[in-house]
């Protein structure tokens, strides 16, 4: 993938219709995501348990656009080539899943896939100063990890504009995760943030019989951000 600053709007299918994970990654895709966003979680790290690798490789085959996997696991490191197998483009993991970030990120790199580093809420902007030459990503979680459906929280913003002043000129994308929406994604925006993990702000009144609804909320998420710019 070549690196640009353009609105991306990634779905996190932790929200879909877990029946039908298929048909719905088609959906959104269709559309109009840019990528598929993969929650994955494992009732320690976080308190909620979702997808082990095997069914990453399933969603894989309907994924046609960016598979984006963020590991919220602890230990990490022995499973990253597992997901990495899967199928993942980009794979993301916390600060605090291991003592030593710096050579689970080399890691990740290792496997030929992104890497990304996230930043829990109560995790200060500074911590990654010198992680910045490992990574293409830096996510911000602005809820807490661990299941869908939070309130935003605002100092996100403000962790964000110091991510991107770290970055400077470095092609590092920046995400946010976490009650994201069309209200939340302006001040996002002009922060300096490019990369949006949306949940039910996507998925909320649509389905795979009536993926129409998709569409108009990722065009609202979309607009509110590129009106921001």
């Amino acid at each position: 993938m070549s690196f640009d600053r353009s609105i991306k709007i990634a779905p996190s299918i932790l929200s879909a219709d877990f029946a039908n994970f298929g048909a719905e990654i088609r959906a959104i895709e269709a559309e109009g995501a840019d990528w598929v966003h993969v929650d994955v979680m494992d009732g320690h790290f976080v308190p909620n348990l979702t997808f082990g690798p095997p069914a990453v490789k399933a969603f894989r085959p309907h994924v046609s656009t960016f598979m984006d996997v963020h590991l919220m696991i602890a230990p990490v490191d022995p499973y990253i080539e597992a997901y990495a197998e899967a199928g993942a483009d980009m794979i993301t993991a916390h600060i605090e899943a291991g003592p030593h970030i710096h050579r689970t990120l080399q890691a990740i790199k290792a496997t030929g896939k992104m890497a990304g580093v996230s930043l829990n809420p109560g995790t200060p902007a500074e911590s990654i100063e010198h992680l910045l030459d490992l990574v293409d990503m830096v996510l911000v979680m602005s809820v807490n990890p661990g299941f869908g459906g939070q309130k935003f929280i605002p100092s996100a913003v403000e962790k964000v504009r110091k991510v991107r002043q770290m970055i400077g000129d470095r092609e590092i994308m920046i995400q946010v995760d976490g009650g994201v929406d069309p209200i939340t994604v302006g001040p996002l925006v002009a922060a300096g943030a490019d990369c949006f993990v949306a949940g039910s702000a996507v998925f909320k009144g649509g389905s795979v019989s009536n993926p129409s609804v998709y569409g108009e909320n990722i065009r609202a998420i979309r607009a509110a951000a590129e009106a921001a710019r």
